[in-house]
């Protein structure tokens, strides 16, 4: 039977604990306060609803199921009501009066332990429990971080004993508890706030507005604000399919988003196995800055039946799925276990592994049915996807989804995958070769092509700093191997013959004596260079350029390096094999001057030069004022033999 007469009651150790951490400085975001009335009152509504369908009779009649949120500024409260199952006197007791046992005290160990550890100072970042506020069942408690009084008003809606009872707490270590008055509700519960003066702001219309819009949006019953319903949309993700139509989807994304365009696709998952879970992801139809300004700006907004439990939650979700917009909802998450940490992570790998199942297959679907929109799709978005070279479990998807520009293609804009690479190379091939570059005019250019342009084999041409990394992560493709240009050992093409249409080399083959002078004008040249390079040795991949930089057998490209260096804040040149092609016109001049002259200034100027331009196409510059000087000199000697070839009188 209920109590009758106000009983004054102390809180037991425990509560009195978590009010002392919750009224003082445990909390950053205190409208959370307002995310846990409203779930209580929600609960309240479900649970009637239930029973009711049970053929349970409710008092109260034929009441309207929802919540309504009063503010009074002139006696400073703010009251949360609802309809729905109450509590009597002795529940109000048993459920405001004691904490939730399951990891309470694990809890409160470790909050007392993060609070001792802040740093003391007024403007130091707090410990911010936000989040796991409702999972110990400590929800209820939280409004006293903006409360220094709150009366509990609540009627039953079943039982023999339906008589009304009020709760009334300062927050400071007792309760007290006696039968309600003539303002008691005909049904449900009503939470009465005193507010406290640094907390007026949930005073104001708007903030409360905010609060609830922020994480309640899509609680599945009306919450009026003051009169006016604040929760007009419904959770779309709970919505069947089929009854949901393409400009409510677009609605969504840009009421979710704030972007102005729509989307491009939208998945609308509703899974059972392994994990039950509801989902509604966007594919955005414009690009986003992954590596400058959005870099953390990503990741699936986390509900729990349909209260937002975090934003932009990066578990749900690979990096290379970062382009993702949506929201996920469990019925499943644990809001009071005691190890909620690690099991917590277990359920949303579980949903990450869905959603990438779901993400992967979607486009599959897109690549197979509808070339043109996932070609669209890459070109958004494909600089992040790339990153799934490091999702082991999905490599071999993932790779068949990839797509890259190639010297077989006719522009920059054109796209192959890895499967139409490997259709068009010889059947002796099992290389994926691949050059990196600013831009394709840049690869078409790089001296490396040269042998490979000659042999007809084809080139991926990689624009992005992430693609080498890409292709040493993939490793290997339907057994395929994937190396550089760079790379290429002197017989790594030696099985595959010219091209018919192949350009014939301009110069006559050296004779024997010649090649004797020629080996001796390359140890001229490693003596004029001396230790800028490992060695100056004739080229076998070289046919229009006169010399190129080559990195030792097994060594990174230059791309990769000149990477390494930016990161490490590192100025220096690279050591590497300066290869020269002994047909080429220049290296043909330079060896009549050699035997000419071995001391000749010009031979010093011209060497120099080579090693510059070889520079250059590597990417390094490091003295420009040197290199232009240098030119100039070149420059010079060039004008004064032209215009003496030429009889120009001086």
């Amino acid at each position: 039977m209920a109590e009758t007469g106000k009983k004054n009651r102390q809180f037991r150790a425990e509560v009195r604990k978590v009010l002392n951490i919750l009224t003082h400085s445990l909390y950053t975001n205190r409208e959370i306060f307002l995310r846990e009335l409203i779930s209580n009152a929600s609960d309240a509504l479900d649970k009637l609803r239930f029973r009711a369908n049970r053929n349970e009779q409710p008092s109260g009649g034929d009441m309207p199921s929802e919540i309504r949120i009063t503010i009074d500024k002139d006696n400073k409260t703010l009251t949360i009501a609802d309809t729905g199952v109450g509590m009597t006197a002795d529940e109000l007791a048993e459920n405001l009066g004691t904490i939730a046992k399951s990891g309470s005290e694990e809890f409160l160990t470790s909050l007392q332990s993060e609070t001792a550890s802040a740093p003391a100072a007024d403007d130091a970042e707090k410990p911010d429990a936000s989040n796991i506020v409702g999972r110990f069942g400590i929800g209820f408690y939280s409004v006293f971080m903006v409360a220094d009084k709150v009366e509990v008003i609540s009627t039953p809606a079943f039982g023999e004993e339906r008589g009304a009872a009020v709760w009334s707490s300062d927050g400071l270590g007792a309760y007290s508890i006696e039968p309600a008055g003539s303002d008691a509700p005909a049904r449900g519960t009503v939470v009465k706030a005193h507010i406290k003066g640094d907390a007026v702001e949930f005073l104001e219309k708007f903030r409360v507005e905010s609060a609830v819009r922020n994480h309640s949006a899509f609680m599945p019953f009306p919450i009026f604000l003051d009169g006016e319903r604040v929760n007009p949309e419904p959770a779309l993700w709970r919505e069947p399919k089929f009854s949901i139509k393409k400009e409510q989807y677009e609605a969504f994304y840009k009421a979710l988003t704030y972007d102005a365009k729509a989307p491009m696709d939208v998945l609308h998952l509703s899974v059972d196995a392994p994990v039950q879970f509801n989902a509604l992801l966007y594919i955005p139809d414009s690009k986003q800055d992954f590596f400058g300004v959005d870099r953390d700006f990503w990741g699936i907004d986390l509900y729990a039946r349909r209260v937002l439990i975090q934003r932009r939650n990066k578990e749900l979700i690979p990096e290379y799925l970062a382009f993702l917009k949506g929201v996920t909802d469990t019925e499943d998450l644990p809001l009071n276990i005691s190890r909620e940490t690690l099991q917590e992570n277990v359920l949303l790998r579980k949903i990450n592994q869905v959603i990438v199942k779901q993400v992967l297959g979607h486009l599959e679907k897109m690549e197979k049915d509808d070339r043109a929109t996932y070609l669209r799709f890459w070109r958004l978005h494909g600089k992040i996807f790339k990153l799934g070279y490091n999702d082991f479990p999905n490599r071999e998807r993932v790779s068949t989804l990839l797509r890259f520009n190639s010297s077989a293609l006719a522009d920059d804009e054109a796209l192959t995958s890895l499967a139409e690479y490997i259709s068009r190379a010889p059947a002796e091939q099992k290389t994926f070769w691949y050059v990196s570059a600013p831009n394709r005019e840049a690869a078409c250019m790089n001296p490396h092509m040269e042998i490979f342009r000659k042999k007809g084999i084809e080139v991926l041409y990689l624009f992005e700093p992430v693609d080498e990394f890409v292709m040493e992560g993939l490793g290997k493709y339907k057994e395929w191997d994937f190396k550089s240009v760079e790379n290429a050992t002197d017989d790594a093409l030696a099985a595959f013959d010219d091209r018919k249409d192949a350009l014939q080399q301009a110069s006559a083959p050296l004779s024997g004596e010649e090649q004797e002078d020629f080996d001796k004008l390359l140890a001229k040249m490693k003596d004029i260079l001396n230790d800028k390079v490992k060695e100056v040795r004739v080229s076998r991949r070289l046919d229009d350029s006169p010399s190129v930089l080559v990195s030792s057998e097994g060594a990174m490209t230059s791309s990769m390096e000149k990477l390494l260096k930016v990161m490490h804040k590192d100025d220096t040149l690279p050591v590497k094999v300066l290869e020269v092609n002994q047909n080429h016109p220049l290296l043909r001049g330079m060896l009549k001057i050699f035997k000419a002259d071995p001391e000749d200034a010009m031979l010093a100027l011209m060497t120099q030069g080579l090693f510059d331009a070889s520079l250059l196409l590597d990417g390094y510059i490091r003295e420009p004022q040197a290199l232009a000087s240098r030119v100039n000199a070149l420059l010079k000697e060039t004008a004064t033999l032209y215009a003496d070839g030429r009889g120009i009188p001086r």
